[in-house]
């Protein structure tokens, strides 16, 4: 709607996971560093933190094009884990193409025992990747999952399980002491400061194809201010100022329309 008027390819700040738009801030390359030699050296089990908005989930999107880019693994990405523990063994199977219908739990971990064999025999390593993990309710649940590290050989693990959500995961983890005794690369993402928020809101400008700069330094720092360096609210503010600054034929974003979103009540 604005792109044309502002001179972009497309819209810089939209709230999907796309990798594309992914900002290598020295924190996130930690965190994918970390998540990569959790499975290339296969730990078993790690998890990722971070607060509502930090980009976890466009980290994890991230995460999985750089494992699937060399074809050496099958990856499980389970995105709404609030199931029970059944069904939760054949969401898994599921997202390895095996739609199995048995609804006998016995049978069900056969059926990924041969799937990981079948993986491991054709070169390939098993990962199962869970986001929003926090929202798991059920312990038998949790259970489950430690019971999945169970698939191993005397020398490593058959499968990578990696938990992504936000803090209060870490306390239920902490809670359940076999499981998190088995997870051995844990990192927490906090926001943004002050620079990255900057670089942050300049490399999504430049992605999305602008050749010049359309925002003010006071207006990065009101943003800043406002948004406590969380993308996810980065991304709010900064897609409203292109809006508005396009319907009043503004010539850049400036911290005055910034403080005029602000205080019209973008917060609700």
């Amino acid at each position: 709607m604005y792109e044309k008027y502002w001179g972009l390819k497309e819209s810089p700040f939209e709230n999907v996971p796309d990798p594309s738009f992914f900002y290598r801030s020295e924190e996130h390359e930690e965190a994918i560093m970390r998540l990569l030699y959790a499975v290339k050296r296969r730990k078993g089990a790690a998890m990722l933190t971070g607060e509502v908005g930090c980009g976890k989930t466009m980290l994890s999107r991230s995460f999985i094009q750089e494992l699937s880019d060399n074809n050496k693994y099958e990856i499980a990405l389970i995105t709404n884990p609030s199931l029970g523990p059944i069904d939760f063994l054949k969401e898994i199977l599921y997202q390895f193409g095996n739609d199995i219908k048995a609804d006998s739990k016995t049978e069900l971990l056969h059926t990924l025992n041969d799937e990981i064999l079948s993986n491991m025999s054709n070169g390939k390593d098993t990962v199962v990747l869970i986001d929003e993990a926090q929202i798991i309710e059920d312990v038998q649940t949790f259970e489950e999952l430690r019971l999945l590290l169970n698939f191993q050989l005397n020398t490593r693990y058959l499968l990578t399980l990696v938990l992504i959500g936000q803090p209060e995961l870490k306390e239920k983890i902490h809670h359940i002491k076999q499981l998190d005794q088995r997870i051995s690369i844990r990192y927490h993402i906090k926001p943004f400061d002050f620079k990255d928020t900057a670089h942050y809101i300049i490399f999504r400008f430049k992605r999305a194809g602008l050749k010049k700069n359309i925002i003010t330094k006071e207006a990065v720092e009101k943003i800043y201010s406002y948004t406590k360096g969380v993308p996810r609210m980065i991304n709010t503010i900064c897609d409203l100022s292109l809006l508005v600054g396009f319907s009043s034929k503004m010539k850049v974003i400036d911290s005055k329309l910034v403080q005029r979103l602000i205080d019209e009540g973008l917060r609700e």
